[in-house]
């Protein structure tokens, strides 16, 4: 019986990612300049992952 490719390996896998977890939209705004010390983490601008 022959394994199903869905299951490969992660090694194998290297999709580009489109979205970021919240914790790294607060740094890359941070790094942008766009996220203020107290401001609120909730309702974060959509933002897009660097090249």
């Amino acid at each position: 019986m022959s394994q199903h490719p869905s299951l490969k390996g992660t090694s194998t896998i290297a999709a580009k990612r489109s979205v970021l977890k919240r914790f790294e939209r607060v740094e890359l705004l941070k790094k942008r300049g766009q996220f203020k010390p107290g401001q609120r983490v909730i309702g974060l601008p959509k933002t897009k992952p660097e090249d």
